[in-house]
Order: structure tokens, then C-alpha cells, then sequence
């Protein structure tokens, strides 16, 4: 009866600090599932073991957003996070193939829209600046940059031709130039070593750099707003 209800409370506990900190843990699990490759130069073992354990450490981290929704709202994220570490850890067995990486793509690009959906209804609720509200905002930024990427992926499998400069020897490789040009879009840097030569490749990533920027001036206003809704309290 004593260990039931210490392994009770050792689960409250971590619930607890999952929710309170549930914005710090995923920005955590957004930037390890974004850069991580950074520090491994072995692109087949990235492919097998660590990129199916980051899609779980970012599906763990991502329930403590949806902990004040409704029950279907939950019950959709739920399989969705279900779907995007089901479909990676697959792959770690069997070989994919265009047809599974459009469809991984296609899963990650509405995993990813929800998630950040939330977080900017989290950030539009009237409150002061703080930590919180700070790790949000950069949660959001890091969201945008994982929808664009998977959006990206899913039209390089649906559209012969769509990049010009992807190194195509693997999977992993393709998903990391993509890491590296949607990253490039959002921070209007424009190296130009990888460019779109497709015209829906075209109009999606103009859409991704208007997208971005337009993220950026609306988050300055909201804490712009906030910070000045605090001031004069």
C-alpha cells in the first residue's frame, strides 16, 4: 500500500512539474529535435535510434499543453502524438519509402499546426511577462520553423523537381538541408545554396518568409502590450 501511494505521488509530482513547466520542457524538445544532428555526425544512426527518440521526447513534452483542454481536444492531440512517434520508430525497421515519408510529412505538418495553435491562444491571454509567457513565444517560433519543415518535406515527396541544392543521398540528409532552408526563410538570410524551382515550392516558402515575419511583429506587440497593460496597473 506504501509504494502505491509513494508511486502516486512520485506521478503527481512529475505531472505537476510537467504542467508547470510544460513551456520550458517543450522549447527543450523542440531545439534537440531541430539541432541535435549537430552533434552527430553519423547520419544512419541518427536516422535508426535517435531521431525516433526525439519524436517521443517531443510528444512526452507536448501533453502538458492541451492539460486545460476539453476531452475531444485531447483525445485528437493525443492520436496525433500517437501517430507522429508510431511512424518514425517504424521506419527505424523498414525502409521508407516516398509514399510513407509524404505521409509522415503530411502527420507532423498537422501535429505541429495544433500545437502551435494553442500556444499562440496561450500567448494572446491577458497576463503579465514572464518566464512562461517568454518560452512560449520562442515555442512558437520553433513550431512555425517544424510546420515549415515537414510542409517542405511532404511538397519534396508530392512534387518531382521541387529543390534545386538538397543533398538527396537519404532521408535524413533531405530532412536536414530542409531544417537548414526553412530555418534560412524564417531569419531572411537567403544563402541561395538551396532554392526552390518548383512554383509550389516557390509559393510555399514566400508564404513561410511572410509567415515568419509576420509572427515576429505581432509577438512584439503582444508583449509590447503586456508589458505596458503591467505598467500602468
Amino acid at each position: 500500500m506504501e509504494s502505491t501511494t509513494s508511486s502516486s505521488t512520485t506521478q503527481g509530482g512529475l505531472r505537476a512539474l510537467l504542467e508547470r513547466r510544460k513551456y520550458e520542457f517543450l522549447l527543450a524538445a523542440l531545439m534537440q529535435h531541430l539541432f541535435i544532428a549537430v552533434l552527430l555526425p553519423d547520419l544512419a544512426f541518427y536516422a535508426r535510434v535517435v531521431w525516433p527518440l526525439n519524436m517521443v521526447v517531443l510528444g512526452v513534452f507536448s501533453v502538458g499543453i492541451f492539460a486545460q483542454r476539453s476531452a475531444v481536444h485531447r483525445a485528437f492531440k493525443n492520436g496525433m502524438t500517437l501517430a507522429v512517434i508510431a511512424i518514425p520508430a517504424a521506419l527505424a525497421f523498414f525502409p521508407p519509402g516516398a509514399t510513407a515519408m509524404l505521409g509522415l510529412s503530411v502527420c507532423y505538418v498537422l501535429f505541429f499546426l495544433v500545437i502551435l495553435v494553442e500556444v499562440f491562444r496561450h500567448l494572446l491571454r491577458p497576463r503579465y511577462i514572464d518566464a512562461d509567457l517568454v518560452s512560449a513565444a520562442i515555442c512558437g517560433y520553433f513550431l512555425l520553423l517544424e510546420t515549415g519543415i515537414f510542409l517542405m518535406q511532404a511538397l519534396y515527396y508530392a512534387v518531382p523537381n521541387s529543390f534545386r541544392g538538397v543533398d538527396t543521398s537519404s532521408f535524413p540528409s533531405i530532412y536536414l538541408d530542409l531544417v537548414y532552408f526553412c530555418s534560412i526563410v524564417l531569419t531572411s538570410i537567403g544563402f541561395g545554396d538551396i532554392t526552390p524551382a518548383h512554383h509550389v515550392t516557390k509559393l510555399a516558402t514566400a508564404l513561410l518568409g511572410i509567415t515568419g515575419q509576420t509572427y515576429s511583429v505581432v509577438l512584439v506587440g503582444i508583449l509590447i502590450s503586456k508589458y505596458t497593460s503591467a505598467n500602468t496597473k
